[in-house]
């Protein structure tokens, strides 16, 4: 029998996460790109090859325009009772509703099945860190095509291959607390498989497949935090696997979700 070499971990050396400062407030029509591309030259930063630029998904969907003014929402009944049981905005929860494909679970917090087939609290519809509760922030329509638009935009720029990835923070089930997941990607593979191949003792695995992109996701949220404004961050030392890599890989298929 035909023995494949030992997977080896390819992230052996050292790995930084640079948070990205002095980026302004976004607003409607804003370029991602740009707005990065000129806060690292104000900065004094550059961009190198290797590097992976992870920004976080609310000045994407600032940037187009997927803020909605609360006080424009009509609550329906079935949003006002949800709301008044749990002490919600009956107005959030609407918005919940309307950008859900499915209701997953509707006790003490409503968690939904979005469009683009994340499963997530409030279907990632989002009050904090935007003016104050006035206005509500939807997430990206199609945030792989955000994140493909970013990349395009700084290989402009840069001249450089920079993969992007959108990271948004989830709740997990079983788990307490919240991390960053990754929502949208372009540039590079969101998986590392290692499916096929042999560990250090020889043993072959089956089932190993590393989410990457969530795990570089996370490594931003580290150094972005909640409450700095610091909205992305650059990865450097992570030698990514080129690719087109989608976030919608990550979305675990119903013919393989154990817990639908």
């Amino acid at each position: 029998m035909k023995r494949t070499a030992p997977a080896s971990d390819i992230a052996t050396g050292e790995l930084r996460a640079i948070p990205l400062r002095g980026i302004r407030d976004v607003l409607a029509g804003d370029s991602v790109a740009d707005l990065v591309a000129d806060a690292l030259a104000l900065s004094g930063l550059q961009l190198q090859n290797g590097d992976i630029l992870v920004v976080k998904h609310k000045i994407v969907s600032k940037a187009e325009d997927r803020r909605v003014v609360l006080e424009t929402v009509k609550p329906s009944a079935a949003a006002r009772k949800f709301a008044a049981a749990n002490n919600l905005d009956p107005r959030v929860v609407e918005l919940a509703l309307l950008e859900a494909k499915r209701i997953v679970r509707k006790k003490h917090v409503l968690i939904t099945q979005t469009q683009h087939g994340l499963v997530c609290a409030n279907s990632g519809v989002d009050v904090s860190n935007v003016d104050g509760g006035k206005t509500a922030v939807l997430l990206p329509a199609d945030p792989d095509a955000s994140a493909a638009r970013i990349h395009r935009r700084l290989k402009k720029r840069t001249g450089l291959h920079i993969p992007v990835i959108i990271a948004d923070s989830f709740g997990r089930p079983w788990r307490g607390g919240l991390t960053e997941v990754a929502i949208g990607v372009a540039g590079m593979k969101v998986t590392l498989d290692y499916r096929g191949k042999r560990d250090a003792y020889g043993y072959e695995m089956h089932a190993t497949e590393e989410a990457v992109a969530d795990e570089l996701a996370c490594v931003a949220g580290l150094v972005c935090g909640k409450n700095s404004r610091i909205p992305a961050c650059i990865i450097r030392g992570y030698p990514y696997r080129r690719g087109h890599g989608r976030a919608r890989k990550l979305v675990r298929p119903p013919e393989k979700d154990l817990f639908r």
